[in-house]
């Protein structure tokens, strides 16, 4: 009974959300004018851009520019789809959504994440990138479409957050706003990899970004490569992947005419290829308001706003810049469910509404219409654990009370106490028998999502996780700003990767949630707060990776991402470590070999790892590590490694 009340209020949900949508497409219809457009660049290429007026001409209006990957000729027709969202829509905008070059109706070739060619000149018909075609766009724009006012803003979410963010870059003086919503920021950190560990579950996704059209069409023309794996889709994507064995039958099997599969197995460390493709060291002189937008369970682009946010603010200090994180998966405040929820966690009521009217609304507003005054903090932050915002001076903040996590005998974690340096804990870890990345069964995906803030208690089950947690906590404990895990560990094998997770244990009598199946229980929930996975033969470089030599004590410190969380009085802090998370990431054969896409089923190996007692984690504030992080290195150090 249970079950059927769930699936019919889903079904009036849907009924509504698309109810509102016609709503929305019906205003839009009757208060826009349409028009196509093929803005020229200055190579001669030509990009496709769909164009929305207000039909009031009694008034000049904002341009609002969106960029992507993803098909403008869905916005023809008045197919609104809610995004902007109808509280920019209804504010008057001229809405322009464009096809980036390469893609769909617009001319060229298309490029993922294309290397950003510093100094743009207009004069210059040869060096052409992101930047560029956002200037040439604005600048034609500007001159050409009637009854707007000289002032741009962008947005996007995403790829089209990173379009955002590539134009930030020798901006057009007419951009006086840009909100680059879950950015990508460089693919080796983020998005297709963790730093330099590859997410299988992403394998499905090549179809989409590793082709070429033919012809400007409007529709996709990598559906039949997609096929390939949603035909008969699987149920058990763990299960398939395993039986798949290692990457290089993957290659075979589905993607040896992929040109992104190719570049992404040709180049499996941080060279110049993936360098050319970081965004970050080109964030310089940003002169405009900045509101990067982003959610604490962002499966794919969590690395990208968090670090775009930190590297305008270091390198661009005359930019107006602010970042806002919530709890959010991947793009979830550009709609909006009634109760914001992730997986099995409540965190309140129309939070993506309030985010949409009273934040992004206002943001443009004041920065393209001189409408209010900009009373954005400079951080403002959702607290997953006490379930509030909470705004900041800073981002990440200084004072603070940062914690240092120790592990010690039988399971115990302690809080800033002295490390028990004699101890020692050990796995075996077997690319074989791999620890899933969820607790639940997932048929194959595009992108998981879920397990951002899944029930670790499967996983804390397992010989092959180590699990420590501190007592019952006396008092709350709030966790704001970056965290750093410093190990120290020895292995059998000669390579491993590190899995590390802080966990927020649920006291056993806490309720259960109204939105959850019967079957979920709260008390004793195990939630996942962050985690990380660090491939070991970066340790040293992510340029130059090294094997571990068997049975030597080694040092491997890495960041996991930020985080706002108060763990409160009642619950209890845990740290799992482990060294396999299938099938999110892919296995490492724990055997070292260059390239690990071209490793055969031998290389695949047991391993026993150990863990010393002096290891820590530390949590909060600002956070300094062995390898500076990505955005502070320059691009020609990195390549001397």
């Amino acid at each position: 009974m249970r079950m059927h009340l769930y699936m019919l209020l889903s079904i009036i949900a849907s009924i509504h959300f698309a109810f509102a949508q016609n709503q929305d497409s019906l205003y839009l219809r009757a208060n826009y004018d349409l028009k196509e457009y093929r803005i020229p660049m200055r190579d001669g290429a030509e990009l496709f851009t769909v164009v929305y007026t207000p039909k009031d001409t009694s008034k000049k209006y904002p341009i609002l520019l969106n960029r992507t990957c993803y098909n403008a000729s869905n916005n023809t027709d008045y197919k609104y789809n809610g995004y902007p969202s109808k509280y920019l829509v209804k504010d008057g905008y001229v809405l322009a959504f464009q096809d980036v070059r390469g893609r769909y109706m617009s001319d060229g070739e298309f490029n993922n994440m294309t290397p950003n060619i510093p100094g743009n000149d207009p004069k210059n018909k040869k060096d052409i990138d992101e930047s560029s075609d956002t200037y040439d766009t604005i600048d034609w724009m500007i001159k050409n479409i009637k009854g707007n006012n000289g002032k741009v803003g962008m947005y996007g979410i995403s790829y089209p957050g990173f379009y955002t963010t590539a134009a930030l870059i020798d901006a057009h003086p007419a951009l006086k706003a840009s909100s680059p919503q879950a950015p990508i920021a460089d693919f080796f950190f983020d998005d297709f990899h963790h730093q330099g560990a590859f997410l299988q579950s992403y394998t499905a996704a090549f179809a989409v970004f590793g082709y070429q059209k033919d012809s400007l069409r409007r529709t996709p023309w990598y559906m039949d490569k997609i096929k390939r794996f949603y035909e008969a889709p699987p149920a058990d994507a763990y299960d398939f992947w395993l039986r798949m064995g290692p990457l290089k039958n993957t290659t075979k099997k589905f993607h040896h005419d992929n040109f992104f599969w190719k570049q992404i197995t040709e180049h499996p460390n941080y060279d110049e290829f993936w360098q050319k493709r970081n965004i970050l060291p080109h964030l310089k002189n940003v002169e405009h308001a900045v509101m990067t937008v982003g959610g604490w369970f962002d499966a794919e682009d969590l690395y990208g706003p968090l670090n775009i946010y930190k590297t305008v603010e270091a390198a661009s200090p005359k930019a107006t810049n602010t970042i806002v994180m919530g709890p959010w998966d991947h793009g979830g405040w550009a709609k909006e469910q009634g109760q914001t929820t992730h997986n099995h966690i409540y965190f309140g009521d129309s939070i993506s509404t309030n985010f949409q009217r009273e934040v992004e609304e206002k943001f443009f507003a004041h920065h393209l219409k001189d409408i209010g005054t900009n009373t954005l903090p400079e951080a403002y932050m959702f607290d997953t654990g006490i379930k509030k915002w909470e705004t900041y001076t800073e981002w990440p903040p200084k004072n603070v009370n940062k914690i240092t996590l120790h592990f010690s005998k039988n399971g115990r974690l302690g809080v800033n106490e002295p490390a028990d340096q004699n101890a020692v804990f050990e796995y075996t870890s077997d690319p074989k028998k791999p620890v899933p990345y969820t607790s639940q069964t997932e048929g194959l995906t595009f992108t998981p999502r879920r397990y951002m803030s899944d029930d670790q208690r499967e996983a804390s089950k397992r010989p092959d996780v180590l699990t420590f947690e501190t007592d019952v906590l006396t008092e709350d404990r709030t966790v704001a700003g970056e965290i750093m895990a410093k190990l120290k560990v020895s292995m059998t094998g000669t390579d491993a990767d590190f899995i590390v997770k802080l966990i927020d244990v649920y006291p056993q009598d806490h309720p259960n949630y109204k939105h959850n199946e019967k079957n979920i229980i709260m008390g004793g929930y195990q939630q996942l707060v962050r985690a990380e996975t660090f491939r070991g033969r970066f340790r040293n470089s992510f340029v130059k990776p090294e094997p571990f030599v068997s049975g030597e004590i080694t040092d491997v410190n890495f960041r996991l991402q930020d985080m706002l969380h108060t763990f409160k009085k009642g619950h209890r802090i845990m740290i799992q470590i482990h060294s396999t998370w299938f099938p999110y990431i892919d296995r490492n054969p724990q055997k070292y070999v260059a390239n690990i896409f071209e490793a055969n089923e031998a290389d695949f190996i047991k391993s026993t790892i150990k863990v010393y007692g002096s290891s820590t984690v530390e949590v909060g504030g600002t956070q300094d590590c062995c390898l500076p992080a990505p955005f502070q290195v320059k691009e020609d150090k990195m390549i001397k490694d």
